[in-house]
């Protein structure tokens, strides 16, 4: 009996693929080259995909025999989900694997963004000494605003606690959120927190939920995080917002177009991360690195081997930084 096809058409780690080979033929393709992934499946019977790949119609049209979609990651956004599965063709995800990994970096892009790490990094290997152009903000007894209280929210809300911070959420499916997080509506959120921070699915009902009169409702000394989807936040609206100081910064991992090309945000002195589309940007890596990809492929390699379907660049260190998070009193020592 011949070995099933499975399609690779995201880059994943070699343990992953070697246990696919012990029972598949592993054939590779660039997603992103969509006449090369045509070609490659008309004999697949599984496609694995990270958010590289966009799977529409037309490309579930030239995989004829093809049973399963795996995306090693959570977001199914680019994936038709409904002609998949009105086809046959189970479509899974690992929504548990990059959840630590995504909790971890907003929560480092939070801390970075609050103490100016990055342009005071640049600073320093100017050869400048500029210490007191970079005074950072303290996050105990600030506000964080939560909106998608999901699995990643709730791991975000766990590790600011042990900040100080006061926490709020908001979630259209949560009533309550348990401890000392309190359940707000958007509008609320957004006024009164310090850093708001986005843990959303792309959906037609997010996509856009972050635009101008949301931004305008935000402190102008807060700061705007999204490591979830590019796409919900409004990106002309958000450069626009950022270029008159309300909020005074964001810290992003995506973009509605990945890489983000001319996006306006390149520019801009107050958009900062650990790593690089532009050099003061990240790549969209919150969610992979080795330990989350291999739990991702534990989670959906099994489901790879088919089976039968069930039915369904200016400068910015030579400016001031901008002034994140006011000063707080502090109150006297006894």
């Amino acid at each position: 009996m011949p070995s099933p096809i499975v399609v690779v058409s995201d880059a994943l780690p070699g343990d992953t693929v070697a246990a696919l080979e012990v029972t598949c033929e592993v054939r590779h393709v660039d997603g992103r080259d969509r006449p090369a992934l045509f070609a490659a499946l008309p004999d697949a019977d599984a496609l694995i995909i990270r958010s590289g790949t966009r799977v529409d119609a037309e490309v579930l049209d030239r995989a004829p025999r093809l049973r399963v979609v795996a995306r090693a990651g959570v977001g199914l956004d680019n994936v038709d989900t409904a002609t998949a599965r009105a086809r046959g063709i189970t479509v899974v995800n690992a929504p548990d694997s990059n959840t630590v990994s995504v909790a971890e970096l907003t929560v480092g892009l939070i801390v970075a963004s609050v103490r100016h790490v990055k342009a005071a990094t640049r600073s320093l290997t100017d050869g400048e000494w500029r210490r007191s152009d970079f005074v950072g903000a303290e996050l105990a007894g600030r506000t964080l605003g939560i909106v998608g209280y999901g699995r990643v929210g709730r791991q975000v809300a766990r590790r600011l606690a042990a900040f100080d911070m006061r926490i709020l959420a908001h979630d259209p499916y949560a009533d309550t959120a348990g401890g000392d997080v309190r359940v707000t509506g958007l509008d609320e959120l957004l006024a009164s927190s310090d850093v708001v921070t986005l843990h959303l699915p792309k959906t037609p009902q997010t996509t856009g939920l972050v635009g101008a009169r949301e931004l305008a409702l935000m402190k102008p000394t807060a700061l705007l995080v999204n490591t979830s989807r590019g796409g919900i936040v409004d990106e002309d609206a958000l450069a626009r917002a950022l270029r008159e100081g309300r909020p005074a910064g964001a810290a992003l991992d995506v973009f509605a177009t990945e890489p983000p090309g001319r996006s306006p945000l390149l520019a801009l002195p107050n958009v900062l991360g650990p790593r690089t589309w532009e050099p003061a940007r990240t790549t969209h890596s919150s969610g992979p690195d080795g330990r989350s990809s291999r739990r991702s492929s534990r989670n959906w390699t099994r489901c790879s081997a088919p089976r039968p379907p069930p039915p369904e660049r200016p400068h910015p260190h030579r400016r001031s930084p901008p002034c994140l998070l006011p000063p707080q009193p502090r109150p006297c020592a006894h």
